[in-house]
């Protein structure tokens, strides 16, 4: 849980997202990504909403997690993971899910600052991919059009994008359209050796350039 809001939260800036813009723009937005994102943090009262001063601290930890999550030292992200976790936890606990399975839960003090609890989540996230997964598990995304990192904690590892139906997507649609604009050789061949418009010879299907690339 703490790796995906890790990947969810710095994924909601503009680096990333460069057709939208900030997701996260005022309290109310950072209300619906908790929402959206299922983030488990506990208001101090209920019914409290996201406040300014939240918001700000919230965009302050998601530039430092990304720093984290950038560095090349396995031992810097444990020491950063470590000190999230300190932030607001008092402590993991063990509790079936719905499922009947056991998982381990970051109970943390409600009457901490919003920001701090998030910190507490993604902390305890990054520790348990380190301790069971390996440092190469957090990742860049592999589409050459976006900024994203994410946390792959996918059994086969081997997830690419850090948004697969929006990255993968926008990937083969690059793809597409660049092998459209590539001009045909005079014996009626693309310079990939396909077959241009107007060549001798069978034409395969045409790929369906909005189909999602799903091997992230």
């Amino acid at each position: 849980m703490g790796a995906g809001v890790a990947t969810d939260l710095v994924n909601t800036s503009a680096l990333v997202r460069r057709s939208t813009g900030e997701m996260l723009v005022d309290p109310a937005a950072l209300d619906r990504f908790l929402v959206e994102f299922e983030v488990p943090v506990d208001p101090p009262e209920p019914g409290r909403r996201a406040t300014e001063q939240d918001l700000e601290q919230v965009l302050a930890l998601r530039g430092e997690l990304r720093a984290l999550l950038e560095s090349d030292s396995e031992d810097q992200v444990v020491a950063g993971a470590n000190a999230l976790v300190g932030r607001a936890s008092v402590g993991p606990f063990l509790e079936r899910d719905v499922d009947g399975r056991w998982q381990w839960y970051v109970t943390t003090d409600p009457r901490a600052p919003l920001a701090q609890q998030l910190a507490a989540v993604i902390g305890t996230g990054l520790l348990g991919v380190l301790r069971t997964l390996r440092h190469d598990r957090i990742r860049h995304c592999a589409s050459p059009v976006c900024d994203g990192m994410f946390v792959d904690t996918s059994k086969a590892g081997r997830r690419r994008y850090c948004m697969p139906e929006l990255c993968g997507n926008r990937l083969n649609v690059a793809k597409h359209r660049a092998r459209r604009l590539t001009p045909p050789k005079p014996n009626g061949t693309t310079e990939d050796g396909g077959t241009g418009r107007g060549a001798a010879g069978p034409a395969g299907p045409p790929e369906d350039p909005d189909a999602p690339d799903l091997r992230g």
